[in-house]
């Protein structure tokens, strides 16, 4: 199952707290949601890290990567609310948040301009629009760089991962927070799937109607679905690995549908931005033929999601045996 690279070519300057601790380990149905989350936050974490350096020389697979971990991160603190939920999550949130507007505006030039290359080739009256653009991503890479190298993602980095091993959230003593700190993976686990998958799927019946907000929102939901089984993967029985595959190949072609829809419409407002410059650019994100093609394997993909067998707590691997 996918999960972001963590290769870098250097090592990052930030260790996450939770280094103290042995490596990540595996996850297991009866383990308890906090230790659960914490292996979960842990890697994502250390993928954010391994992918530092090369965002910060400018490499755009390792932006990409960086954000597919950061996104992990985001979406494993929401799998696990209400139990993380403190006093320090809305700061650590907002920092997380912050650090994803920051790569976002970056990312969406770089996609942006692979579409023009990929679509136009090396014609001559595209050197003008190119240049153009290649000089915004040019400053844009740099202002990340600096980003990256500031107090502000140190500070990000160290309290994220401080909270991750003993935020409020760990140390609370009400009986409700006791309980959901103890209660099985596996028991939350299947409760917050089936509830985003339920969710999504009654929004994906509207999705040919609904407007560019309202899609977006569709496409997180579908992002959070997917990134948290990816994220679970420890758990799955063999029985089950066709099932929760079948699942995942269809989330992900509604991802993929979705996301290029997204990009279109980022780029399209990038485009509108260079409008002085190059009056003609932002036609080239507005193609109706693409959007409707989009749209229709998007809605086929969730169709299908829809006739597979739910997963259900049977699917899960029982905890080993303890040896005698």
């Amino acid at each position: 199952m996918a999960r972001p690279t963590t290769n870098s070519t250097a090592a990052s300057p930030v260790t996450p707290g939770g280094s103290r601790n042995a490596r990540p380990g595996r996850l297991s149905a009866g383990m308890a949601c906090d230790t659960a989350f914490r292996i979960i936050a842990r890697r994502h974490l250390a993928a954010v890290l391994a992918q530092h350096d090369g965002t910060c020389r400018g490499d755009p697979e390792a932006l990409h990567q960086i954000r597919i971990a950061l996104t992990h991160l985001r979406t494993a603190i929401r799998f696990f609310s209400p139990m993380v939920d403190d006093a320090l999550r809305p700061k650590v949130w907002a920092e997380l948040k912050w650090l994803n507007s920051q790569l976002g505006l970056v990312r969406d030039l770089d996609v942006a301009i692979e579409r023009v290359v990929a679509e136009t080739g090396d014609e001559l009256a595209l050197v003008a629009e190119l240049q153009h653009w290649e000089e915004k991503r040019a400053e844009s890479h740099r202002l990340l760089a600096r980003t990256l190298q500031s107090a502000r993602y140190r500070r990000l980095v160290e309290q994220t991962s401080s909270w991750i091993e003993s935020g409020p959230w760990s140390t609370r003593r009400s009986k409700q927070a006791i309980t959901l700190r103890r209660c099985p993976l596996a028991d939350h686990a299947m409760a917050q799937l089936t509830d985003w998958e339920t969710t999504l799927l009654r929004k994906a019946r509207k999705l040919r109607r609904l407007d560019y907000e309202k899609r977006h929102k569709l496409r997180i939901l579908n992002k959070r679905l997917t990134y948290s089984i990816e994220s679970l993967e420890d758990l799955f029985a063999e029985k089950s690995l066709k099932k929760q595959k079948a699942i995942l190949k269809q989330l992900r072609r509604a991802q993929k549908s979705l996301g290029r829809l997204n990009d279109d419409a980022r780029g399209q407002t990038l485009a509108a931005s260079l409008n002085e410059a190059v009056p003609t650019a932002t036609i080239r994100f507005l193609d109706p033929k693409r959007e409707k093609k989009l749209l229709r394997t998007a809605s086929t993909s969730y169709r299908k999601l829809d006739k597979t067998k739910p997963l259900r707590l049977s699917d899960l691997s029982p905890d080993p045996e303890p040896e005698n």
